[in-house]
């Protein structure tokens, strides 16, 4: 791959095209890397027992 971990790119495909962002970690074997703030997922958290706190 010809881009490394810290590079600015702007993403070409998918739901976040035209955003740009900075590399935060790269995975050359899969062809792949991970933007910052990009295709972010929120997951839904059950709240704690308030004994638990």
């Amino acid at each position: 791959m010809k881009i490394k971990k810290g590079d600015s790119v702007i993403v070409i495909t998918g739901k976040d095209k035209g955003k740009k962002g900075k590399i935060v970690h790269v995975f050359p074997k899969e062809n792949k890397v991970i933007v910052e703030g990009l295709n972010m997922i929120k997951r839904h958290q059950r709240p704690r027992k308030s004994k638990e706190r």
